[in-house]
């Protein structure tokens, strides 16, 4: 421990435990318990073991005794200590739950000092800056440059840069790793076989050799933003994927001051403190990435179905929370044990596979069919629900049947193979008279959108 080399008593009562010096290290605070309220008494078992080091040069016999009972005193203190450093941070989130964002930030650096920093994303996060202004505190900014932004992101990064007087600590990818995986497989090779490699390469790793530099760090994570990977994310943590400088799994706390605040009262904050913000937002687009894989939402989708639209909504995140994925026996599943079905009416006939699968196999039908591929725990899925359920009433008296069929789970690789599962919600119409369904090709999936695919093909 850092108290038995001091060498003098002024400085074990002392400067040795200044708020900013406690505050600096968490570990340590863990395992000193460097409370205010503690200060005496760590103080005083410093000075027996700085006693001990006295006596050392008057017997060596005698100093052996002192030192093995001034080692029983401390040792049960570290032992306690040293397991419950998570713990103490789970009871600290639970005590910021009601907090503002702007106490927390302002704990946050107070905390950390000058080892933690923003991650800034070049979106609404820009409030988290703005929060770290309004504590009076200095603070630290870093941004993933990962060579494919839009042009309006780099523009709000010179525009931030410029309002708060600071240098933004950019992190850009390895030049090497980037150029094998475009020699190798082009550029947009993620359309094809998922995002996960290039955000590996571009994102995740850059981030890894951020975060090796701090003791924490600062998101700009909702709770709002992803139903299925984040509706559960606590103030603060200790960041259960990635290093800190003092290395190893554990050593690095991840605080999240917009845990509990909506996107709405994100935006009514920037507006009202007149905040720089992205231009891209003004075109509908709300999470903002890299170009290739960001666009705008429609009216009725989730913001997060603007990220990697052509995947499952299980696989949006790019590995920088990745901690947020639920993990059970090795395997990554977001879906719930217990989930509740959607579609849900007289007018909505739920299909089997048995069901879809003599559908796929009839030439001439009675009657045209309207089926949605789904999986209930998709946000996508329910954020449409209240439409689908609207048009299958309005479809009943035109002699048009409405399904249903859940593509997820086992029969997922049935559903790529014969329906055309792309993503979910896939939509599907089965014509009169013609053996292949026709794709929905539109993310528009109001009432009137979806009423025209119909009545232009039935």
């Amino acid at each position: 421990m850092a108290l038995a080399v001091t060498s003098s008593s002024a400085a074990i009562s002392g400067s040795s435990f200044s708020r900013s010096g406690a505050s600096s290290d968490p570990k340590a605070l863990q395992i000193c318990s460097l409370r205010l309220s503690d200060r005496t008494h760590v103080a005083t078992l410093s000075q027996r073991r700085y006693s001990v080091k006295s006596l050392n040069a008057e017997s060596h016999s005698r100093s052996e005794s002192l030192i093995r009972r001034a080692s029983t005193l401390i040792a049960p203190e570290v032992e306690e200590k040293e397991g419950d450093v998570e713990e103490d941070f789970e009871q600290l989130a639970k005590k910021l739950e009601d907090a503002s964002p702007l106490e927390i930030m302002d704990k946050a650096l107070e905390k950390f000092g000058s080892d933690i920093a923003i991650a800034f994303s070049g979106a609404e996060d820009v409030a988290l800056i703005e929060y770290a202004r309004l504590t009076g505190r200095p603070f630290r900014v870093f941004s993933l440059d990962t060579g494919r932004l839009n042009p309006e992101t780099y523009r709000l990064f010179d525009a931030v840069e410029k309002q708060y007087g600071i240098r933004i600590e950019y992190m850009f990818p390895d030049a090497v790793e980037v150029q094998a995986l475009v020699r190798n497989k082009g550029l947009f090779s993620f359309y094809e076989d998922g995002h996960q490699e290039c955000c590996r390469v571009r994102k995740v790793r850059p981030l890894r050799r951020a975060l090796k530099g701090l003791k924490a760090w600062i998101t700009g994570q909702r709770k709002d933003q992803s139903p299925g990977t984040r509706s559960e994310i606590p103030i603060v943590q200790v960041d259960p994927v990635f290093e800190g400088l003092d290395g190893d799994v554990g050593s690095l706390v991840k605080w999240n001051p917009l845990a509990n605040v909506e996107g709405g009262d994100v935006w009514s904050f920037l507006r009202t403190m007149d905040v720089p913000v992205n231009a891209l937002h003004a075109q509908g687009y709300v999470s903002i990435g890299c170009e290739p894989c960001t666009r705008p939402v429609l009216p009725g989708q989730h913001e997060r179905e603007g990220r990697w639209w052509w995947e499952d909504a299980k696989a949006k995140e790019c590995g920088l929370h990745k901690g947020n994925i639920k993990e059970e026996n090795g395997a990554t599943d977001l879906t719930p044990a217990v989930v509740q079905d959607i579609f849900e009416s007289n007018s909505v006939v739920s299909l089997s596979r048995g069901g879809i699968e003599n559908l796929l196999k009839l030439d001439n039908r009675k009657e045209p069919w309207l089926v949605v591929l789904y999986a209930p725990w998709c946000p996508f899925c329910q954020a449409m629900e209240a439409s689908y359920l609207e048009l299958a009433e309005k479809l009943a008296v035109k002699g048009v049947k409405v399904a249903k069929f859940r593509a997820d789970g086992d029969q997922k690789e049935f559903a790529k193979q014969e329906l055309q599962l792309g993503s979910f919600p896939t939509i599907l119409l089965f014509p009169k008279s013609a053996s292949r369904a026709i794709k929905y090709p539109s993310e528009h999936r109001d009432v009137d959108s979806l009423m025209s695919f119909v009545n232009l093909l039935r």
